[in-house]
Parts: structure tokens; sequence; C-alpha cells
């Protein structure tokens, strides 16, 4: 047999070679029984594999058919080694079960509820084919990770970054949004623009996006993943821009939403979906230069770039709540939007007016069009079920 690469001997249950001493010398199972002293039943288990060897059973095996105790321990050892290796029935499991949790997250996806728990090995592998959508969970998925770090090929996904987008494009597609098109982005980005000053905006989003032919949904992270948004399509007519909320805060959100519509006013994530981890908080030097054009470009529809750079000019670096407030009133948007971009750049700390922050998760939750998965709100297990 082959396992992880390398090659190791077949060995066989010890049952074998009792069956194989008792038909050499004619003996039957009560015989045998009988020359040991044992109970019918305990033979029984022992020529089935139900019972292993015990020093005590070696010992009487070596006297029965004169091979010595350690004999028949050193069979039971390469059989149990045997079967750690991946041989067996048993090893075969354990194997098949340590490559599953390699490809996925399996507790965190049954803890929501994304597949079941199952003792089958088998069943456990046909539920994650079915919900990353593949005939085998060997080949290559249509998945495309923008890490942000220098040292990353920007390619490199993990199992739990995997799941999540899946679990992402699965709520995606329960909904429904009118036809894409170049026009009906701008309308939305229009729309949005106008919500920016209240926080009870964000409740309108996912409505808005679906009118501009986007679908919107919001799917809890899963641990380590650090993802906070994402761009891809269903097909060449349907975009998608799914978030986490990792960050609950409004700032956060408003740039989130604003960096994906970058990304599907340019059709990225149309071929291999694009996510976006460590998005918010993330320093632009740290990030490729496709990922800082969308950061500007969303940063200018939240707040016009030549307004922010007259108000650090005449402010900074003396920047007060009120003054952050009377320029936040006079460009239109929220004074965390205000807060969060002086934080981007530098101009201010991350310490700095966290009381302006303000947490729209729960506001969010309240729109009667959102698709949303995770805090206890259990979508895709209603899917799966």
């Amino acid at each position: 047999m082959q396992f992880g690469g390398k090659k190791f001997a077949e060995a066989f249950p010890p049952a074998d070679f009792i069956k194989e001493e008792l038909e050499a010398r004619g003996w039957s199972q009560a015989d045998l029984a009988a020359i040991m002293g044992r109970a019918p039943n305990v033979i029984s288990e022992l020529l089935t594999g139900k019972r292993s060897i015990t020093n005590k059973t070696a010992e009487e095996l070596g006297e029965a058919f004169g091979t010595g105790a350690q004999y028949w321990l050193n069979l039971q050892a390469a059989y149990e080694a045997y079967k750690l290796r991946g041989g067996g029935e048993q090893g075969s499991v354990v194997a098949r079960k340590a490559r599953l949790y390699k490809k996925a997250p399996i507790r965190e996806m049954i803890r929501r509820g994304w597949i079941k728990p199952s003792d089958d090995v088998s069943n456990l592998e046909e539920q994650l084919k079915r919900f990353f959508e593949t005939e085998s969970l060997d080949e290559e998925l249509p998945f495309r990770a923008q890490a942000y770090r220098k040292s990353s090929s920007y390619s490199d996904v993990t199992p739990a970054q995997l799941a999540w987008f899946y679990g992402a494009r699965h709520l995606s597609k329960t909904g429904t949004a009118r036809d894409f098109s170049n026009e009906s982005l701008d309308l939305a980005r229009r729309q949005i623009r106008s919500l920016l000053s209240r926080t009870e905006g964000v409740r309108e989003v996912p409505a808005i996006l679906s009118e501009g032919g986007i679908r919107f949904v919001v799917v809890e992270a899963l641990s380590g993943t650090r993802i906070d948004g994402a761009c891809f399509w269903l097909n060449r007519n349907s975009p998608v821009i799914a978030i986490t909320l990792r960050y609950d805060r409004i700032d956060g959100f408003w740039h989130t939403v604003a960096h994906e519509l970058e990304h599907i006013e340019k059709r990225e994530g149309l071929e291999q979906a694009v996510i976006d981890p460590q998005l918010v908080g993330q320093r632009a030097e740290d990030k490729p230069e496709e990922e800082r054009l969308a950061d500007k470009l969303a940063a200018e529809l939240l707040i016009p770039g030549t307004e922010l750079e007259r108000f650090i000019g005449q402010v900074g670096p003396y920047y007060s709540k009120d003054k952050i407030r009377r320029f936040a009133e006079q460009i239109g948007v929220h004074p965390a939007i205000v807060v969060g971009q002086l934080q981007f750049r530098g101009e201010i700390s991350y310490a700095h007016n966290r009381e302006m922050l303000e947490k729209v998760r729960a506001i969010l939750a309240e729109s009667e069009s959102l698709l949303m998965d995770g805090w206890g709100r259990t979508t895709l297990a209603a899917l799966a079920a």
C-alpha cells in the first residue's frame, strides 16, 4: 500500500494467524477455548477481530501453539501500526478524515450548520463536495484571494477562507436582483452617496444594490480568515458583494461596500472570485497596486479628495471633535467616515474619536431584503436541511 508518498508492507490481523494454527492442527474454536480455559465467546471475538491480543492472551496462545507470547504481541503491534499508517478499514477511515479536516474547517462548518455532523466519513466527504460544488475535493476551485501581504503571491487561500467564500456564494443564490449594467451601477452609487450622513441609512443598502443589479450578502467571518469583503459573479450578469462586518463600525462598512463596488465596475472577480482580507485598517503600502486604486476610488466616493485635502490643510494636526462633526455635516457624511479616512491616512491614531465609530450590524439586520448568515442567524443551515 502507499500512504503520504511512502510505501508500507501490508500487515494482517492476528486473527488470520490464529485461524491458520487451528487449521494446521485440526482444532475447532471450542477446542482452543477448552485448551486456554476461556469462554467460547472470547475465542470467537479473537477470530473476528473484535478483541485485541493482550499480554495474557498472548501468553496463552504462545503456550497453546508453541510459538511463545512475543510472537503474538508482535503481530498485534504490527497490525495496529499498519492501521494508523492508513491500512485496514479503520486506518483508512482515520486517514480519510484527516484529509477532509485539512481541506475544510469542518468543526466550524458543523457549528454554523453548513454541513451536518456525521461519523460516516463517506457521508462527510459527499457533503463537502456538495458544499464546494465539485466532483473531487482535489481539483482546483475558482477562487483567488487578495492577501495584501508583500511576501504573498496574492493567491494563497486558506481552507477557512474557501469555506467562507462558498458559504457566501450559496447564500447569494437565494436572492434576486435586477439586470446589471453600468447605468444601474452608477445609479446605485448615487443613491448610496445620499445615505452616508445617517447611521440608519445602512438599512437601505441591500435594496439599493438589488435594484442596481448587485446581490448583497452578509456572512459572519470564520475563525482566522480576516476577511472584510469579497466580490464575485454568479454569471456574467450577476455580480455579488459579500461582507463580514468583522469590524462592526460604520466607517468600515461604507468603505468595504464602496471598495467592492470598484471591483465590480472593473469586472474584477468575474473569472475568479476576489476576497479582501484585512481591507479595513491595512496601510496602503502593504497592498498591491490594484487594491490601492480601489481604496482611493472608494474613498473618493465617500469623501471627495479635494474636500478632505482642504480640511486637512486648514485643520491638521489639531482635529477636534467639533471640527470633524462640522466638516462631516458640510459634505453630507457621518463623522465616523471622516475619522476613518483620517486614521487611514495616519493623520490621527486609531484610538482617536472611537466613540464616533457607531455599530451598524443590528441596524443592517433589520433590513427585510438582507441575506445574512451568522451571529445566531442560521440561513445557510436552513438551506442545508
